[in-house]
């Protein structure tokens, strides 16, 4: 009978599923770099099958069995996470550790707010926080790596359940002079003609900013996409084009410093959703939507999606 793998050889193996580098997947896990090289060897070993294809290149490249592993090896990592929630629901409700993911589009804005309300509501709470692209924590949510993920819907969050929580409304961003910034509010349809600065590719905004203007999906072969909302706040200032920032980061400051003209964004659909995931069937479920209420009373002015 083939031995199964340890649950540290499918951190391993997804540890370099997500960095597609042995050094920084060795990092990750905490353990030198041959030690994590010899533990993906070892299961190869075991399972008597190629995982990586090894052509002499530097890059890490997985074999077409090695990517259906990875995705196996997420599903037991779950089930494996699952069994350790169900200990801690059962013995005692939001106390304890708790891996929370969040978006840059929302942790520097929300958290001041947000941090002070939890640890008042949960005090026994130890929270570890992850800032990441929506894509990299679902992925980690899926792995077991984190608990739950507080994300920008509507988003591709794979298998996750979600739970929105408040609705977060959009607001154009102009450069001063704009014909645009004459008016009260700016129809998201007017934008869709005008040069709108996105973040780069990997931020769930980019995404919801265009499906708010009605404009398709687009690759930008221009080199005009942010990294941030503050240098899309830059650009904008700067006469480059128009954007689209969330109410958080407009009340958080983001605009402040600028002469740019912020305007609501009017039309069906001018907002993203603020609210948590987490994997499905999870024993924590219920507190994990403890957490909404908190969220609520910390965004303040925004509209609960209730």
């Amino acid at each position: 009978m083939t031995p199964l793998p340890t649950p540290q050889q499918l951190r391993y193996l997804l540890a370099l599923a997500e960095h597609r580098h042995f050094g920084r997947a060795s990092a990750a896990c905490a353990v030198t770099q041959s030690t994590l090289s010899a533990g993906i060897l070892a299961l190869e070993r075991q399972l008597d099958s190629h995982i990586l294809d090894r052509d002499g290149a530097k890059r890490v490249v997985f074999t077409t069995l090695g990517r259906e592993l990875v995705g196996r090896a997420r599903a037991a990592m779950a089930a494996l996470s699952a069994i350790v929630e169900a200990a801690d629901a059962a013995r005692a409700p939001m106390t304890g550790p708790l891996r929370l993911g969040v978006i840059p589009t929302v942790g520097p804005f929300l958290l001041p707010r947000f941090m002070p309300g939890l640890r008042e509501a949960f005090p026994l709470l130890r929270l570890y926080l992850r800032e990441d692209t929506t894509e990299r924590l679902v992925d980690r949510l899926a792995g077991g790596q984190l608990d739950v993920a507080l994300l920008a819907l509507p988003c591709d969050c794979g298998e996750a359940e979600s739970f929105p929580v408040v609705r977060d409304p959009f607001v154009a961003a102009l450069p001063p002079n704009h014909p645009l910034a004459a008016l009260s509010s700016v129809p998201a349809a007017a934008l869709a003609g005008e040069r709108l600065l996105l973040l780069e590719d990997g931020h769930c905004l980019r995404d919801q900013a265009l499906a708010a203007c009605g404009v398709a999906r687009r690759d930008d072969h221009d080199g005009f996409a942010a990294t941030s909302l503050h240098t899309l706040v830059q650009m904008v200032a700067g006469g480059l084009g128009v954007t689209l920032l969330p109410q958080l980061a407009v009340d958080a400051g983001v605009a402040e410093g600028t002469d740019i003209v912020l305007r609501p964004l009017a039309g069906a659909g001018a907002w993203r959703t603020l609210g948590f995931a987490w994997r499905p069937h999870t024993p924590r479920a219920a507190d994990y939507r403890a957490l909404g209420t908190v969220l609520e009373r910390a965004c303040g002015p925004l509209i609960p999606t209730a």
